[in-house]
């Protein structure tokens, strides 16, 4: 199982927004759902995907997806799946709102302590050259949004012997970055 965590400074944790832009950039969100699960007439079944949400009114908020037959899951409404998901957030526990998808109150820093481990690598302009690094079985890839990792998150990180990567010379949007990387995995049989 390859697993993705996306970071997002200001993705809103409430349900209550309209506007999935105006909402912390929850747009971005959607698109790396849509990114890291969807094929061509196809969804992937060896995905999770977590995504920490540190914007306002009440951060942090760890959603979590993982592939289920059931997963209510469309393209065409990744936004409004968003905001019922923290809608359903319940104080104090880690719940299923629906099929393949859980919600918690918990920070980045515990999310990547859960992951301990495992082969953690942290998407970074500076890193090495993934060609250069040999990415091991299921790994777990942390994508950071415009703003990226905070920096004392980012030194904690590397203290703990997370691997600092890049997938090439350019920055990529986050989703991109899901794609780019799940087909490398695929083409190196991971």
């Amino acid at each position: 199982m390859r697993e993705f965590i996306y970071y997002s400074a200001k993705g809103r944790t409430s349900g209550n927004f309209d506007d999935l832009m105006q909402a912390g950039r929850l747009d971005i969100v959607c698109h790396m759902v849509i990114n890291t699960f969807y094929l061509s007439h196809d969804i992937r079944k060896d995905v999770k995907l977590h995504i920490i949400l540190n914007g306002p009114p009440d951060p942090p908020k760890h959603i979590e997806f993982i592939y289920d037959e059931n997963l209510p899951i469309s393209k065409k409404d990744v936004g409004g799946l968003i905001k019922r998901i923290l809608y359903k957030y319940k104080k104090g526990t880690k719940n299923q709102p629906f099929p393949g998808c859980f919600i918690e109150k918990n920070n980045f820093m515990k999310v990547i302590e859960e992951l301990k481990g495992k082969n953690i690598y942290l998407l970074d302009k500076k890193g090495e050259d993934i060609d250069k690094v040999e990415v091991k079985e299921n790994p777990v890839f942390i994508i950071g949004d415009e703003d990226g990792i905070p920096k004392k998150d980012k030194k904690d990180l590397i203290k703990n012997k997370v691997i600092p990567i890049n997938i090439g010379p350019e920055m990529y949007f986050a989703s991109h970055v899901a794609v780019i990387l799940n087909n490398y995995l695929d083409r190196k049989g991971l």
